[in-house]
């Protein structure tokens, strides 16, 4: 572990060239565990979970070890209710908290797949978005950008209002309407059904 990092082999990437291996951070909440597992290993100890290396696994066949009946076992214990796709979920979890805090470049690399994978299958919208979305500092700076853009946006129009007199008689005769309301055919002019 050191300078707080940890290689990670894999074997699912390993074929792809640099993708053998990767480096990742040991996370503050992981740190523990590791010293405590590396307090109880025996001398000269190799691995972290030596249980899992069975022959097949170090062959890459990492269906000998069955960890999804194994984790299903570990949650059952802590008394706890299996959820569905249980590593699916725990990779992102994990990978919606990292990407809250760093780059998502550099979220994909520890973790070792792509942004778009992770955009596709990993990322999530939480309960803590929705909050976070609707808390005062957030609604007050919202608004004030809006504004600002609202803004610019008008800004920008009028120039190019000015640079189009063609345009502002359309708006001109828009807005000019006392009740501001559009006409039955709306915009887009009408077309034969299909």
């Amino acid at each position: 572990m050191a300078n707080c990092r940890m290689l990670v082999h894999s074997p699912k990437t390993e074929h792809h060239v640099g993708k053998a291996t990767r480096v990742v951070p040991v996370f503050p909440e992981l740190r523990q565990y590791l010293e405590d597992a590396r307090e109880l290993a025996h001398d000269g100890a190799e691995f972290v979970l030596p249980s899992l290396r069975k022959p097949g696994a170090a062959n890459g066949d990492w269906r000998s070890v069955n960890l999804g009946t194994m984790f299903g076992k570990i949650i059952k214990r802590a008394g706890l209710v299996p959820w569905p796709r249980a590593w699916h979920n725990l990779r992102s979890s994990r990978q919606t908290e990292l990407t809250e805090t760093f780059p998502s470049h550099v979220v994909t690399a520890w973790l070792g797949n792509s942004e778009r994978i992770a955009e596709k299958h990993y990322l999530q919208v939480l309960d803590t978005h929705f909050e976070k979305a609707v808390t005062a500092d957030c609604m007050h700076d919202c608004m004030q950008n809006g504004v600002q853009l609202a803004g610019k946006e008008l800004q920008r129009e009028q120039a190019d209002n000015k640079k189009a007199p063609d345009l502002q008689g359309i708006t001109a005769s828009y807005f000019g309407n006392p009740l501001g309301k559009m006409g039955d055919e709306g915009f887009e002019p009408t077309t034969s059904t299909l």
